[in-house]
């Protein structure tokens, strides 16, 4: 290894800086969104209790904006959900994350994406795909 193994060139001192701020802007959308999230739901709960599900489903089974709304909604969590066991390789661990990720939403999505970009230290391609493929 001679010195030149070392030496970072200021390009790729950039580059990293720039990488850098973008996963903290991440990481800060991630945090706000969970927060306001958790506060919408406890004020929700509070005025209307537990029960989604009649509610959800009942918009859906009426054929309205609402309705519509919740089924493309439900199709995010879907594609969330199969994300999640994908990323996993379908492992068991994958398989329970994607149920997770289907019924928690982004209350589930965000914390778990803060702290696989922390473990993946920002490597977005390690984020998306997991640590298995993207060392492949």
């Amino acid at each position: 290894m001679d010195r030149s193994d070392w030496v970072i060139s200021d390009s790729e001192c950039n580059n990293s800086y720039k990488g850098w701020r973008q996963i903290l802007g991440f990481r800060i959308y991630l945090a706000v969104i969970w927060t306001v999230l958790l506060v919408y739901t406890a004020v929700v709960i509070a005025n209307h209790g537990w029960n989604l599900f009649p509610d959800f489903f009942g918009d859906m089974s009426e054929l309205t904006w609402p309705g519509q709304f919740n089924l493309d909604f439900m199709g995010f969590l879907t594609l969330s959900a199969l994300w999640l066991a994908w990323r996993h390789e379908f492992s068991p661990m994958g398989l329970f994350l994607g149920l997770i990720g289907f019924f928690g939403g982004i209350g589930f999505l965000a914390p778990y994406l803060f702290i696989v970009s922390l473990q993946s230290g920002g490597d977005m391609q390690e984020l998306l795909m997991g640590k298995g493929r993207a060392g492949r």
